[in-house]
């Protein structure tokens, strides 16, 4: 009679726990893209040394950092026509804009620049999802795309490692939200962020800039050498686009002595979560090629870096 009623129990408990779980609401999930690659645009030579290896390169650091969060690389050169940049653009899931030195309004890299940043509006406005992310020069090169003008300045910080000045904006910022509370300290106390730039945009023009203003947030502030404060980190309001006037790449992935590269475990810890994000921004984009051997003849993987730091600052460079 025991077993008879345990027998009875157990029916009604499993019958229950399945009606339950029948009755739970199926969760909807958002695709994502688990083989992320970021465009990066070529950056042209203009340094003497470096024009017997090529006409554009790419510093292997930003490859090893973008690689570092799980995304992939494709180079984008200055020479295509700009239908074979709007098919580049159906197949990269998230663009990055490196340092250097070019005319930010009259080059060919601006040129590129401007077009995919366009690209990258209408897409967004539309629901598809495509991130940029400008780095030194690229953060000073999506002022100018924003504003419609070069309103930059000297701000020299060059060969410095600073703490940041972070605004009250930093802590609901995407870029750095789940950053740890420890590392978020040490990023306004420890100098983690190598600077190496002579221009940049001073907090005082971009306030009064109304396209800057509404366009993105400043998530951190420094203090060049002759005293300006310029904008060091700021990110898009409603857009997923990204600027940094500091490097997060040489924290791992450049090492040349008399450079002050940090490489303290915050600074490493800081480039790590920041490669990650922005390759997670990546994942979101379902920007894709639709020949797998197209694919693997785009991506970096083909070409090999040369030895550069007997001539640059860079241990390792990609040319084209």
């Amino acid at each position: 009679m025991l077993g008879t009623r345990f027998l009875t129990y157990v029916h009604l408990v499993l019958t229950s726990c399945f009606c339950c779980c029948a009755a739970l609401p199926q969760l909807s999930q958002q695709p994502v893209n688990d083989r992320p690659v970021i465009g990066v645009l070529t950056q042209m030579v203009s340094d003497e040394a470096m024009k017997p290896f090529g006409r554009t390169y790419i510093p292997a650091s930003y490859v090893k950092y973008i690689e570092s969060g799980g995304g992939r690389v494709m180079p984008i050169r200055l020479t295509l026509r700009a239908s074979e940049y709007k098919t580049i653009f159906g197949q990269i899931n998230g663009l990055l804009f490196i340092g250097g030195a070019v005319d930010l309004q009259r080059s060919d890299y601006a040129r590129v620049a401007k077009l995919f940043y366009s690209l990258a509006l209408r897409a967004n406005e539309a629901g598809d999802f495509f991130p940029i992310w400008g780095t030194c020069m690229g953060l000073q090169l999506l002022t100018v795309l924003v504003a419609g003008e070069n309103l930059l300045s000297n701000t020299t910080a060059e060969n410095l490692a600073l703490p940041l000045n972070l605004t009250a904006e930093a802590s609901s910022s995407r870029m750095f939200k789940g950053f740890p509370d420890d590392l978020m300290r040490a990023l306004a106390q420890e100098p983690l962020t190598g600077n190496f730039h002579h221009y940049g945009v001073t907090v005082k023009t971009f306030l009064a800039n109304t396209k800057l203003r509404s366009f993105f947030s400043i998530l951190s502030t420094n203090v060049a050498a002759n005293g300006a404060h310029f904008v060091s980190t700021m990110e898009g309001k409603k857009y997923p686009f990204y600027g940094v006037q500091w490097h997060p790449e040489v924290n791992r992935f450049q090492w040349k002595s008399g450079l002050s590269f940090p490489h303290s475990p915050h600074a490493i810890q800081l480039s790590s979560l920041l490669a990650e994000f922005f390759t997670n921004e990546g994942r979101r984009s379902l920007h894709h090629f639709e020949d797998p051997e197209e694919e693997a003849s785009s991506l970096i993987y083909k070409y090999n870096p040369v030895y550069a730091a007997n001539i640059t600052g860079y241990e390792q460079i990609y040319f084209f």
